[in-house]
């Protein structure tokens, strides 16, 4: 076992360890080393950066924020090639910012944290690794995200399937499936993505949905050589474009939490878009929503209503009640037959941290903590848990906007807990209880009006508490966090 206390570097200041290379990860780095903190390292599980960039590689994924917002406000991409890129684009992009940041040197690949307890004596976590090694550090960071943990549904005999079997963030290229009969489980974001290029190579394909989505149409032209020559040579051009894009974004946030008239005009819209390209008015029925607008994830697309309406298409909406050796039996006792059977079921989007043993003060246990539902003052610190700070942390997720806007604030934060940490005599810093019990509070009871309560989804755990997401608008988020304020913790010497 090796001990690492002392991070990469040697820049004043505390020291600090940062969980993941997604966004959130590399956001938080850049922020500290801007600030003259260099004494941080990065811990990455997988053997190259990127998070769900890295991970997620299924037919025609990309995201569904314009790229012109979802992207470090300080580090623009003037030569994105579409309006909303493609996830080899999103990840190239990261992999440039690491390089012109340098933080390579910062960052440990393969290197999967299983827990991490903090040493109240020394007042430091002590981080250890599925390798063996031990890393201490004053901070700890975890930013391992929201999307990250794949859930495969709990379908009775979910392993007697005899063909090949995956879920869409782990998708197997070596898997041929030209030809195939494909069953497709879930109407997810990734599905609506993925199933309009598989029909493009599969015999057929079966969705099988349990409820469906809002679906809108998506603006996605590809950028010309003079509007990136624009971008490149004034830069406020694209920043305008960055400007409009957010404002649509607060726009329907207003629209999905406090005004509820203006939702109805999204609504009409989905309900055009199903009239104009499914005809069938049974196959149309099938996809409408019984939910109100925003309860769940709103999905933008092109391909995907226009790819259900094709003949090789089915949508199957009786539930399913096993897998077989030959595909999918439903209610009914139908047996639908299948190649290949692919997984659209989302993450453990509540289950933060994942399976990370992280103790507290006195040993005491997150998961425990969290038991009930996760929480965290402004979605970064909890009570106990001294110097450590989550990124895209508890009810920080958004329903429209980038979640890019919130890690930049959420880094903001955290440079600023730093340096308060590096003044001399400085030991640790602990949100206090009463400061994190009134803001949950604050929290709950605005989300218990909000859309988010209206229906069952990943925002939700299965007792109705929201977990994932910001209940206001994100210029809100941006206030509330602007300054570290000593008086909500208890600062140790």
């Amino acid at each position: 076992m090796r001990s690492f206390s002392g991070m990469t570097g040697s820049a004043k200041g505390p020291s600090v360890l940062i969980v993941g290379t997604g966004f959130g990860g590399i956001g938080t780095a850049i922020e500290l080393k801007r600030a003259g903190f260099g004494d941080f390292t990065i811990l990455e599980s997988a053997a190259g950066p990127g998070g769900v960039w890295r991970d997620n590689t299924f037919p025609g994924a990309a995201c569904d924020i314009p790229s012109p917002l979802y992207s470090f406000s300080f580090e623009p991409n003037p030569r994105w090639p579409k309006r909303f890129s493609h996830q080899p684009d999103i990840l190239a992009y990261l992999r440039r910012v690491i390089a012109k940041y340098g933080l390579e040197p910062h960052i440990r690949y393969r290197t999967e944290v299983t827990g991490a307890a903090f040493d109240e004596a020394r007042g430091l976590w002590r981080v250890e690794t599925k390798t063996g090694e031990t890393f201490e550090a004053n901070v700890f960071v975890p930013a391992v995200g929201q999307l990250s943990r794949p859930v495969l549904p709990d379908i009775p005999n979910r392993e007697s399937f005899a063909g090949d079997a995956f879920h869409s963030a782990r998708w197997d290229h070596d898997v041929d499936l030209t030809g195939k009969r494909v069953a497709v489980v879930g109407t997810g974001a990734s599905a609506v993505q993925f199933v309009p290029e598989l029909r493009k190579r599969a015999q057929h394909v079966t969705v099988f949905q349990r409820t469906p989505p809002y679906v809108m149409a998506k603006s996605d032209p590809s950028y010309r050589r003079w509007q990136h020559w624009l971008f490149e040579h004034l830069p406020p051009t694209q920043l305008l474009g960055r400007l409009r894009i957010f404002l649509l974004a607060e726009y329907a946030t207003y629209a999905m939490t406090r005004h509820q008239v203006l939702a109805k005009m999204f609504e009409l819209r989905t309900a055009q878009l199903r009239r104009r390209h499914i005809k069938d008015p049974e196959l149309r029925a099938k996809l409408k929503p019984s939910y109100p607008l925003g309860c769940k994830r709103i999905l933008f697309t092109n391909d995907y209503l226009p790819a259900l309406a094709e003949p090789d298409v089915d949508v199957e909406t009786r539930r399913i009640r096993e897998i077989t050796e030959k595909g999918v039996r439903v209610e009914d006792g139908t047996e639908i037959e299948a190649d290949v059977l692919i997984y659209g079921t989302g993450f453990a989007a509540t289950q933060f941290l994942g399976r990370l043993d992280v103790r507290g003060l006195g040993g005491r246990s997150l998961q425990e903590e969290w038991s009930g539902g996760a929480r965290a003052y402004l979605g970064m610190t909890v009570p106990g848990f001294p110097n450590l700070f989550c990124v895209y942390g508890p009810n920080t997720n958004l329903g429209a906007g980038s979640i890019i806007y919130m890690i930049e604030r959420q880094a903001r934060y955290i440079r600023q807990a730093v340096e308060r940490l590096a003044r001399p005599g400085v030991s640790y810093v602990d949100v206090r209880p009463e400061v994190e019990e009134r803001y949950d509070r604050e929290v709950q009871r605005r989300l218990g009006r909000s859309v988010w309560s209206a229906c069952t989804s990943w925002y939700r755990q299965a007792d109705g508490r929201v977990t994932t997401n910001w209940p206001g608008l994100v210029t809100e988020y941006d206030r509330r966090t602007r300054r570290f304020d000593v008086a909500d913790y208890r600062v140790v010497a």
